[in-house]
């Protein structure tokens, strides 16, 4: 069971080392400053808990209503989002301020909380992991913009033995369950609605890279014109890889004849043996036509998480306070990583499940309405809370994106159609 206290303080831990001007910082439309992220949140449990369930709560300030309203049209209006940047006032130590004012009515509220309400709280804590998560992306976006910023984190290279097992494991495939079921058994029941119903699907026999594409694998890839040859990529991809003079995953650049990346640990050389990190979906699609396979459907994905989930998710790099939130390869043989260091794209795009129904009231529009021109991405990533993960969880982003952790795994269809 999510504690709401410890939820809450993980998020201002990981805005630990950020100036006021750090928090303000908004790069790109995608992205958004960390100051909105500790308002927004805040927000979501004031909105949905506070207003129309403590008694006699007094709003902390009726402007946040439109300042910090992300997406949902049903509350009200909203600020634009390419300007979030833009709000300097208020300022962060009011951004404080709200979020302590929130959280002490939170704790009267939590004293006598309902049944009915516990699905919403669940929600919204949910809701504050993701936007930890978006937290660490979007500032890792902004910094790298300037030439001169130093990372977040003073902590070295994860100093581990990599283990590169190129192989693959082979899967029967056949009528397989997906998406998650009312009642598991399990001890995290928590579910969006996008994941459900439980449905079954046929998956023919099909194999899975034992672990993530490497920068080593990478670098071949650009050696060999990947980024030059437009028979590997979708029409859509080429276009904008030539558009934005894509040559490189984000983060990388290239100096003296040597790729480079930027991480939160600073500017550094590519380490071969660590998976390869933000990279779009037609990126991945590319580089699966190259290695002569394709990306797993989402099916495919769930199949392989779920047949051993706990032992997986257990081996898995997800998100700490006192880490690099940087991914590293693993220490095992086997099929590895499929769950944390990164999220893996899919061959599959962002739909209803067959029978879905999304949630109701203010809160239908969390997923449902997002269910158009988005690709799914599974699994998790070392900036992802691990208890945010589950092998039914289903992200989603825009084929372009690529500030996202996310890498690529291969798969093949065993009677070598791909």
């Amino acid at each position: 069971m999510l504690n709401y206290r410890s939820v809450r303080e993980q998020t201002l831990a990981l805005t630990k080392g950020l100036s006021a001007e750090d928090m303000m910082l908004q790069s790109m439309a995608d992205a958004s400053p960390s100051k909105w992220h500790l308002a927004h949140t805040t927000w979501f449990f004031e909105t949905f808990l506070l207003q129309p369930h403590l008694p006699g709560y007094q709003v902390f300030n009726p402007h946040f209503r439109y300042l910090f309203n992300s997406y949902y049209d049903a509350v009200g209006e909203r600020h634009p989002r390419p300007q979030r940047g833009l709000l300097s006032r208020p300022g962060l130590n009011e951004v404080i301020d709200y979020r302590r004012y929130v959280d002490e009515k939170m704790d009267e509220l939590l004293a006598t909380l309902p049944t009915s309400l516990k699905p919403v709280l669940t929600i919204g804590l949910h809701h504050e992991m993701q936007h930890q998560e978006l937290i660490l992306t979007d500032i890792k976006h902004a910094l790298s913009l300037n030439p001169y910023a130093e990372g977040l984190t003073s902590a070295s290279a994860v100093k581990r033995h990599s283990v590169t097992d190129h192989g693959y494991t082979e899967f029967d495939g056949g009528l397989v369950d997906i998406g998650h079921a009312a009642d598991n058994g399990s001890d995290d029941n928590f579910a969006y609605d996008c994941e459900r119903p439980q449905h079954q699907v046929y998956n023919a026999p099909f194999a899975l890279a034992n672990q993530l594409v490497s920068n080593r694998q990478w670098l071949q890839f650009i050696k060999d014109g990947g980024y030059q040859r437009p028979e590997l990529w979708l029409s859509e991809g080429w276009a904008l890889s030539q558009q934005e003079q894509w040559q490189a995953p984000l983060y990388w650049f290239k100096k003296d004849n040597q790729w480079y990346q930027f991480s939160f640990r600073g500017r550094h050389p590519v380490i071969l043996d660590e998976p390869v990190c933000h990279v779009s979906y037609y990126e991945a699609d590319a580089y699966a036509r190259y290695a002569g396979a394709r990306l797993p459907t989402e099916a495919e994905w769930e199949q392989a998480a779920t047949a051993q989930p706990a032992k997986a998710k257990a081996q898995g790099q997800f998100l700490t306070v006192d880490t690099a939130h940087h991914p590293a390869m693993p220490v095992q043989s086997g099929l590895q990583q499929l769950f944390g260091t990164l999220w893996e794209w899919t061959h599959s795009a962002f739909l209803p499940y067959p029978g879905f129904t999304p949630a109701q009231g203010a809160l239908a529009e969390y997923n449902s309405k997002f269910m158009i021109n988005q690709m799914v991405l599974r699994g998790g990533s070392c900036a992802t809370p691990a208890a945010q993960i589950r092998s039914s969880y289903r992200n989603f982003f825009h084929p372009y994106q690529r500030w996202q952790f996310s890498g690529v795994r291969l798969a093949m269809t065993l009677d070598n159609e791909v």
